[in-house]
């Protein structure tokens, strides 16, 4: 038997045991980047055989965790591709306040910097009390982590960077407060988020949404996965409702494309048609 194809079955059993003992489905997530992870899990751990972590999956909670973890993307930031949220702010925002109430899912949140953006932006155009957002990420910590909305200064000088080129209307500054070299986000921003656990693989669709929120998160998924996770988007979303997705990922090639029409292509901002 080839190595290849050991490490294929070494693979296979281990995202088994993950699903069946712990619900975590990574099955259908792109082969080549999970593999990468998986690597240096294994270096991490000093394991030999990535079939190693199996027994650990099944009995060693702790291990589990941080495996989670390394396999959860979380790489994000506040106000993430500037022109992105200019276009919000110009586009969708004006026909989204036409709504007496708007409903925002914000899927594969990760550690919260996007939200809190989006939360910036409705609060700067007079509209945040007037929409709920849900924050979802399939990762626990990720989720802690964007509850407290405690990030590094360093991290909030790019962040001020990123809002200013988004055509943002106050100072930065205004939105956080700064101690130990940390910026902990104001409170008061967080007053109509709901973050909570939900996986994108397994779980169900959020009903009546007006805007749906998935940057960067497809692209680790293979296009049966992403195929599944379109069709949950298309039935969580409001006729007229929007979709929005990361730079490099597209509903051009899927299922739901005849649905949905195109506001921005260059930024994968789409709007669903009414039925015909």
């Amino acid at each position: 038997m080839s190595d290849k194809l050991s490490e294929k079955i070494e693979i296979d059993l281990l995202l088994d045991a993950i699903f069946q003992r712990h619900g975590y489905d990574f099955r259908n997530y792109a082969r080549s980047s999970l593999m990468r992870r998986l690597h240096y899990v294994r270096q991490k751990n000093s394991l030999q055989h990535i079939s190693d972590m199996i027994p650990k999956v099944l009995y060693d909670e702790a291990f589990t965790n941080q495996l989670l973890l390394d396999l959860s993307v979380t790489v994000t930031e506040m106000f993430r591709d500037p022109e992105f949220f200019a276009e919000l702010r110009k586009q969708v925002i004006p026909l989204l306040m036409t709504y007496p109430f708007v409903k925002i899912w914000h899927a594969g949140c990760a550690t919260g910097e996007e939200v809190y953006s989006m939360a910036i932006l409705l609060e700067e155009e007079g509209f945040y009390d007037r929409v709920q957002i849900y924050a979802t990420d399939i990762n626990q910590e990720s989720l802690h982590i964007a509850q407290e909305g405690i990030y590094s200064l360093e991290n909030i000088r790019k962040f001020t960077s990123n809002y200013q080129k988004s055509g943002g209307k106050s100072s930065f500054s205004d939105y956080y407060h700064a101690k130990y070299q940390m910026g902990k986000i104001n409170e008061d921003l967080k007053r109509n988020i709901v973050f909570s656990q939900h996986n994108l693989a397994t779980d169900q669709a959020f009903g009546e949404m007006h805007l749906i929120i998935c940057r960067n998160v497809l692209i680790y998924f293979d296009k049966q996965l992403q195929n599944q996770v379109f069709q949950l988007f298309n039935s969580s979303l409001v006729s007229r409702g929007f979709l929005c997705v990361g730079s490099k990922e597209s509903i051009e090639f899927s299922e739901i494309n005849p649905y949905f029409e195109a506001l921005s292509s260059k930024w994968r901002i789409y709007r669903k048609q009414l039925p015909k």
